[in-house]
């Protein structure tokens, strides 16, 4: 068998060979009996650089490659893998995801059906300046060492560590409707964190951003290493001489940082239809309702003007459009795959993602944000008047309540429609669906990103990117919960 494959690997280019293969797969499955069957070919290439005090502390790089076989029957799917790229390894797979459709039908309570839609063939090419592949390491960690030079040039830190992530492969798909898909994802990412302790005093900062772009995203002037690696310095100096955010609801300048995370994490997981269908989530049900006020708009996309995570296709091979969750305060709708949509009746949204091959696709978000308002950002200030400016954050926690509590590691006071004094890390908390309703306006500016650092967690599938932002949104009520 190896001889074989040897040969046809041979006498055929590489995408010939994986169409082939995926091929195989749907058409095993044909015969085998199921109402549908879909394949996926991932090959994901994956490094991250830590540079520590100015000694690279850990440089790894490993690649994700294999098939990945869903099959349905009954509106019961099955799913399996194989990192075997050969004919035995994709029937095996196909086999394995047929009898585990079959045999769990009848204890299946959720029965996810959906009807053909018109086959699509297609091939993306990313316009690609400056491929992380053609790039040699040490030019990679040239970049972390300017980065950190220039946090040195702001604070006399006494740890400075720089990270660098990439991530870029191929993707195709082929399922038995006739589907062909070939794409090509991509991302870079630069963080810098800078720690300060003396003398009893004690700071710390960490910033920077990714994007679905080449390595020229860091000659941009917002984004090249010196910007970030100063923007790291300065963040932690302020903090040296934080003061405490005052205690108690306020009205809150949300970042379009902060804000991304708090609607990906708070409202964005709420509106999943899988939770949806299962009756989980506290907006089931709730279509047509208002739940936030007239300046709330919700946004979930897969290719943004304004940046952020590219995702042209799902891993059901459907198009990512752009799927207006909240239209000025009222629920338009939810996020799909295949199943709840026809469940539902409705749209297909192309929400069906996985991490990789090795996993079955579940529905998740894509590019989550609010919608940008009329304010500019000095506008937004003086409405706010006498509260804080939150424009970061580390960790936190959630709940299908809606309830959120997040930890501010990067705010302002805003005092007599000025933007002053750094405050030291605080609580933000509340519930969103209350919140909503409290949104008072947004700016006009809006900023989405994506990295490689982090991500998105669900069902058991961990780091997966997402593309989060927004404008800065002013907030009433928020509950600060002072210093930590």
């Amino acid at each position: 068998m190896f001889i074989n494959t040897l040969f046809s690997i041979l006498t055929m280019s590489q995408s010939d060979f994986i169409l082939d293969l995926l091929h195989k797969s749907v058409d095993h499955g044909d015969k085998l009996g199921v109402d549908f069957i879909e394949a996926r070919y991932d090959d994901l290439q994956l490094t991250t650089v830590n540079l520590t005090n100015d000694i690279v502390k850990q440089s790894s790089a490993f690649q994700r490659k294999g098939i990945g076989v869903m099959a349905y029957s009954n509106g019961t799917p099955g799913y399996s893998y194989t990192p075997e790229l050969d004919v035995d390894g994709v029937k095996g797979a196909t086999e394995r995801a047929i009898k585990l459709a079959k045999s769990t039908d009848e204890r299946n309570v959720m029965k996810l059906n959906f009807d053909s839609i018109t086959p699509v063939k297609d091939k993306i090419i990313a316009d690609v300046k400056i491929h992380p592949k053609d790039v040699e390491f040490s030019d990679k960690l040239e970049l972390l060492r300017r980065g950190v030079s220039s946090i040195k040039e702001v604070i006399d830190a006494t740890s400075t560590t720089g990270l660098y992530g990439e991530m870029f492969g191929e993707k195709y798909l082929v399922n038995s409707e006739g589907t062909e898909i070939y794409w090509v994802p991509l991302m870079v990412d630069i963080r810098m964190v800078s720690v300060f302790i003396s003398e009893g005093k004690q700071s710390q900062s960490s910033t920077g951003t990714g994007a679905s772009k080449g390595l020229e995203f860091f000659e941009e002037k917002e984004t090249t290493p010196e910007q970030t690696g100063t923007n790291a310095g300065t963040y932690c100096k302020e903090q040296i001489d934080a003061v405490a955010a005052p205690a108690g609801k306020q009205t809150t300048l949300v970042s379009p940082l902060m804000g991304g995370v708090v609607v990906h994490e708070s409202f964005g997981h709420l509106s999943e239809a899988d939770f949806v269908v299962t009756g989980q989530s506290p907006i089931a049900d709730r279509v047509g309702e208002e739940l936030g006020s007239e300046h709330v708009t919700i946004i979930d996309e897969g290719v943004s003007s304004y940046g952020g995570l590219y995702l042209p296709y799902d891993d059901q091979g459907v198009k990512t459009g752009k799927t207006v969750l909240l239209e000025k305060g009222i629920l338009k709708g939810y996020l799909h795959n295949r199943g709840t949509a026809q469940k539902m009746n409705s749209e297909l949204t192309g929400n069906s993602r996985a991490i990789n091959f090795m996993y079955n696709p579940i529905v998740r978000m894509k590019n989550t944000y609010f919608e940008k308002g009329d304010l500019s950002f000095e506008e937004a200030v003086q409405q706010v008047d006498n509260g804080v400016y939150a424009v970061d954050m580390s960790g936190g926690q959630v709940g299908l309540d809606g309830n959120f509590m997040f930890n501010c590691n990067r705010g302002y006071l805003i005092e007599n429609g000025e933007v002053t004094k750094p405050i030291k890390n605080t609580a933000l908390s509340g519930n969103i669906l209350d919140l909503l309703k409290h949104v008072q306006g947004a700016t006009k500016d809006i900023k989405i990103r994506t990295g490689y650092f982090g991500g998105c967690g669900k069902g058991g599938q961990g780091g997966l990117a997402v593309g989060f932002g927004g404008p800065n949104v002013i907030m009433d009520q928020v509950l600060v919960g002072g210093a930590q």
